[in-house]
């Protein structure tokens, strides 16, 4: 199985190569320190497994994944990551990701986590995930308006309304601040808003 590794840490790179690489069954066939062309490696080389670090100096390991999945739904993503957060674990399913686990996995269960993403197996949490979901769902109140608009618009919506920036917002959902940009202009569009102002005032209204 061939596997690509995302980690801004030299050593966690190393450490995870020389771990997968003392299996027969896998092989390390490339890796990358920053998010920039990360996919577009990823994509050339076809590995069946990416593992991604969730957090990243220039970005985030969910964005690549988003990248990777949207143009190679084979290719399985899974994120290794330091934060044990709902959040993360939402912006991860939405990604695409196959599985979300922490680094402080043991090394065997590492090893084995990326052999059953390579099968096609899911290892996001089962207890988390129903919850997760169901915030997928939900929603401001509702208005006609909202009907086009994507589930990660609302997301985003909701989170102008909080006063955050596009760059507090891209941190918290571990999205690339342009990703989000565009995300706030197809929003505004939709709702026929011109301004961020606007688009606050409107979901405020929405929940009062």
């Amino acid at each position: 199985m061939r596997v690509f590794l995302l980690d801004d840490h030299e050593v966690v790179r190393r450490g995870l190569r020389d771990l997968l690489t003392e299996e027969d069954d896998l092989e390390v066939v490339g890796e990358a320190g920053q998010t920039d062309q990360a996919a577009e490696r990823i994509l050339a080389l076809e590995p069946h497994v990416a593992v991604l670090d969730a957090r990243l100096e220039d970005g985030s390991g969910i964005e690549v994944c988003r990248q990777v999945r949207s143009a190679n739904p084979g290719v399985a993503c899974l994120i290794l990551t330091s934060f044990d957060d709902e959040e993360a674990l939402f912006t991860a399913i939405m990604a695409g990701a196959a599985g979300y686990i922490l680094k402080q996995i043991r090394g065997n269960a590492l090893v084995e986590a990326v052999r059953q993403v390579a099968a096609g197996k899911s290892l996001l949490d089962p207890a988390v995930t129903p919850r997760v979901l169901v915030r997928l769902r939900e929603g401001p109140a509702q208005d006609e308006r909202l009907a086009g608009l994507t589930d990660q618009e609302r997301r985003i919506l909701r989170l102008i309304a909080e006063g955050l920036t596009n760059r507090q917002i891209a941190s918290r959902m571990y999205l690339a601040e342009k990703t989000v940009k565009n995300y706030v202009s197809s929003m505004l569009a939709k709702l026929g808003l011109e301004s961020r102002t606007q688009a606050a005032v409107f979901a405020t209204r929405l929940n009062n």
